[in-house]
């Protein structure tokens, strides 16, 4: 059964795949897609730190709020990733939200998202959070179902400041 667990060296070759696969075909987070692979794997315990950098206790750079990294995995298989963020600064609250995911290319249309995203909302819930914001563009229909398969009630669809397109934003109770 597919699991949430904090970025590990276990799931390096999975995770690399991964970046590649997204990489191939465009369809990643920003992120995923400007990573420099070969830079990923001559040092992976520094992106694995880089990664946590914005976890609980340590110091944020300005504007930036607490956050936890999650990999969904399977076996030692890299599935997709979650983000959930603590609390919101304003430009979380137009775009971005608590929660952001993505899953890998070679696993979508599996139930997987559906999946993350659930797993994050129960994160979510024992951080004592009782209601979360997730964001996504409006012609992701993909991840219109998945978030509201989870429960997310619209609350505003339209653009917002410095996002190229425009976004549905969703809350859902805990």
């Amino acid at each position: 059964m597919p699991e949430l667990v904090p970025p590990s060296e276990r799931y390096k070759e999975s995770f690399l795949a991964a970046v590649r696969e997204a990489q191939a075909d465009g369809s990643g987070l920003g992120d995923t897609l400007t990573w420099d692979v070969a830079a990923l794997e001559a040092d992976f315990p520094a992106f694995l730190e880089s990664l946590r950098q914005y976890e609980p206790g340590r110091e944020l750079p300005e504007g930036y709020v607490h956050s936890e990294p999650l990999w969904l995995v399977e076996g030692d298989g890299y599935l997709g990733r979650v983000s959930i963020r603590h609390t919101l600064n304003q430009r979380l609250r137009e775009f971005g939200g608590h929660i952001g995911y993505e899953v890998r290319p070679s696993a979508r249309k599996r139930g997987y998202a559906t999946l993350a995203l659930r797993l994050a909302l129960e994160r979510a819930r024992e951080l004592g959070l009782e209601r979360v914001l997730v964001t996504c563009d409006v012609d992701n229909l993909g991840s219109r179902r998945v978030i509201e398969a989870n429960g997310g009630v619209l609350e505003y669809e339209g653009r917002v400041p410095d996002h190229p397109a425009p976004l549905r934003r969703y809350w859902i109770t805990l």
